[in-house]
């Protein structure tokens, strides 16, 4: 199969399909993610869209994954 029908039909995705669809094309031996982590990521994400202020810095999140290696 030539690319000119490929990409035809690309058309008929959703961006987010693209995007998926990309994403295994450059990783293909990424089993992605189970659809249990899929909405726990997306619980999340909602939760934080609500509260924004909810959530802590890069630095934070560090220094607790340390503190909590250390003992």
């Amino acid at each position: 199969m030539s690319i000119a029908p490929v990409l035809e039909e690309l058309t008929a995705f959703t961006a987010a399909e693209r995007q998926r669809l990309v994403l295994r094309a450059v990783e293909p031996d990424d089993p992605g993610l189970s659809p249990e982590d899929e909405k726990l990521i997306s619980t999340r994400h909602e939760d934080h869209r609500r509260d924004p202020p909810s959530a802590i810095s890069p630095e934070a999140m560090k220094e607790s994954i340390h503190s909590r290696l250390e003992k």
